[in-house]
């Protein structure tokens, strides 16, 4: 399975490199957390047949949840299965929040993918 470390996450994010960060955690924990990781766009993870062909497939996408297990992996798995450079976030934004990397309030969801 594909994966990014969070200090990998951190370096692209500080060098300017070019991605897709999907926030594909539930709802209500998304809600319950009150946070997100700046540049993230939330997607519900049961709508993703919905959202899914609107992931860029011209650069990697980011994917994370709560922890890093099973929605992100899933999603992952799904969206490089469809083309897209796609990696979750090992440990997901608690492993983000844990390291001590910023976090935001949540934004309202934007309908469009960047």
């Amino acid at each position: 399975m594909s994966s990014l470390t969070v200090p990998e996450l951190a370096l692209w994010q500080r060098g300017g490199f070019a991605f897709t960060l999907l926030d594909v955690r539930r709802a209500a924990k998304r809600a319950e957390d009150g946070d997100e990781i700046a540049g993230g766009h939330w997607r519900d993870p049961a709508l993703w047949l919905e959202w899914k062909d609107a992931v860029p497939k011209d650069r990697p996408a980011v994917v994370y949840c709560a922890y890093g297990h099973e929605i992100s992996q899933g999603l992952t798995a799904a969206l490089r299965a469809l083309g897209v450079d796609a990696r979750h976030l090992a440990g997901g934004i608690d492993a983000w929040r844990n390291s001590g990397r910023e976090v935001r309030p949540v934004a309202p969801s934007k309908g469009s993918m960047p």
